[in-house]
């Protein structure tokens, strides 16, 4: 099984780097289209997209995810960090392990 990243450009590029295929996405149209073909794939376990994105296709998102127990979809924030309201990715490690900062 493999990860899938549906982001902006740079994010995309990062996870690239390390392996990841992805799909830029710039609106919520190319954002719709990109998160119905990761479904259709039978090699992705596991969609991150970006939250900025998510957040254009909220309705949609939350649609995929009440109704597939697969692939896992997790929402990441983007090189301009996290939604207002939402932790870091280094917060929710943190807490996961414990750690107090």
């Amino acid at each position: 099984m493999k990860f899938h990243v549906i982001a902006d450009e740079n994010t995309v590029t990062g996870f690239k780097l390390v392996g990841l295929d992805g799909e830029v996405v710039e609106n919520a149209d190319g954002a719709r289209e990109a998160l119905t073909k990761a479904f259709e794939a039978d090699d992705i376990g596991i969609i991150m997209i970006s939250e900025r994105i998510a957040s254009e296709i909220r309705e949609e998102m939350e649609d995929f995810v009440f109704k597939h127990s697969f692939p896992l979809i997790i929402e990441i924030p983007d090189r301009k960090g996290p939604l207002e309201g939402r932790i870091s990715i280094r917060e929710m490690v943190n807490a996961a392990v414990g750690v107090k900062v």
